[in-house]
């Protein structure tokens, strides 16, 4: 059976360092959750209090609805899969698997049945007698997997453990994951700063920065919709314009900058805080005549083959950067560099940002 996990205000506190502040988040059972962020802004701290390795010096975990206070990582109903992987390199692959089960005094032929079973479930069925050594990073990637479901957990918890795998094994093993997770149905807790893994895989995202949640939402939200400026620029590129708001509403608003006024999407923020407007370069087109809204003149700089796209770098006349991307689809042609065009854009693609806030999980 999975669990939930309600995170109640937590904080993390090293000495006079704030590693995790107020978090709240409610984490339903079956879910797969991803907190992504930067090093440093208190995922793994996060995780780490979930396992019972540390106390929250402030706040309630629960598990289940149950307080977790006091509760040791081996009396909680979770397992970890650390970044480097902790197998055992003198056991068999089966062996390693039915560990969990060695200790809690199953018999040996339950605990082969156990670990065939689990093989198959991450395919690899004909692995059960190999050593560690003998496998490929996926395969210790899905071996450690059969390890944690072995002692059948409520809550399987990730600290970052694709980094160390190439961007091809990576892109494999998070379908993988994916698939193992729904297959189990168990609430899948995943640690990362690739914002590709958190996107592709997770049912809701978290996004942290500096110990605070700035926001928890589906993948598209989060990308589609983010609530202020950390989120629009850590998950994903953008084009970032600083100026002064004007004629605000209907939830919109302009937006005076250097380079010209330009029209965006505008929620006010609660108190009087920075703000810049957000544009993302997949949203940013060229044509050779001026847009009747958010336009600008520009001369390209430099265009970049990316493979499925095609980067276009612009000055405008003061020496702003803007960045395009075309679709590398056969549509379109990059222009030449020195070419003079318009970048422009829909006011409904862009967005006016704070620069931080605090998400109510």
């Amino acid at each position: 059976m999975s669990a939930g996990i309600d995170l109640d205000n937590i904080c993390c506190d090293f000495g006079s360092f704030r590693a995790v502040d107020h978090v709240n988040v409610n984490i339903q059972p079956g879910e797969f959750f991803s907190f992504l962020g930067p090093s440093g802004c208190g995922k793994t701290t996060i995780l780490r209090m979930i396992s019972g390795f540390i106390e929250p010096t402030q706040g309630v975990v629960r598990i289940g609805g149950k307080d977790m206070k006091g509760q040791r990582p081996n009396q909680r109903p979770t397992a970890l899969i650390f970044q480097n992987l902790a197998l055992f390199p003198l056991m068999p692959v089966w062996e390693n698997i039915a560990f969990g089960l060695e200790v809690r005094g199953v018999d040996k032929a339950k605990r082969r049945a156990r670990a065939e079973e689990l093989l198959a479930l991450v395919d690899l069925h004909d692995s059960a007698n190999k050593m560690v050594s003998q496998l490929s990073g996926g395969q210790k990637q899905r071996v450690a997997i059969a390890r944690a479901l072995a002692v059948e957990p409520s809550v399987m918890l990730l600290d970052e453990p694709l980094s160390a795998l190439d961007l091809k094994l990576r892109q494999h093993m998070r379908a993988e994951l994916r698939s193992i997770q729904k297959r189990t149905g168990v609430t899948f807790i995943y640690i990362t700063h690739d914002q590709g893994e958190a996107l592709a895989m997770s049912d809701r995202v978290g996004v942290m920065s500096q110990g605070k949640l700035q926001q928890v939402a589906g993948p598209r939200d989060i990308y589609n919709n983010p609530v202020n400026g950390f989120v629009a620029s850590f998950v994903g590129e953008n084009n970032i314009l600083t100026g002064t708001v004007q004629n605000a509403a209907g939830g919109m608003a302009g937006f005076d900058t250097a380079i010209g006024r330009f029209r965006a999407r505008y929620t006010p923020p609660a108190t009087a805080v920075p703000v810049k407007l957000y544009v993302r370069p997949e949203h940013v087109s060229l044509s050779a005549s001026p847009g009747a809204e958010n336009s600008v003149p520009v001369t390209v700089a430099a265009v970049a083959f990316e493979g499925s796209f095609i980067s276009v770098q612009a000055l405008t006349e003061n020496g702003t950067v803007l960045v395009a991307e075309m679709r590398n689809d056969g549509s379109a042609t990059a222009p030449a560099i020195g070419t003079r065009t318009n970048m422009s854009f829909d006011a409904a693609r862009a967005a006016i940002l704070p620069d931080t806030m605090v998400a109510k999980g």
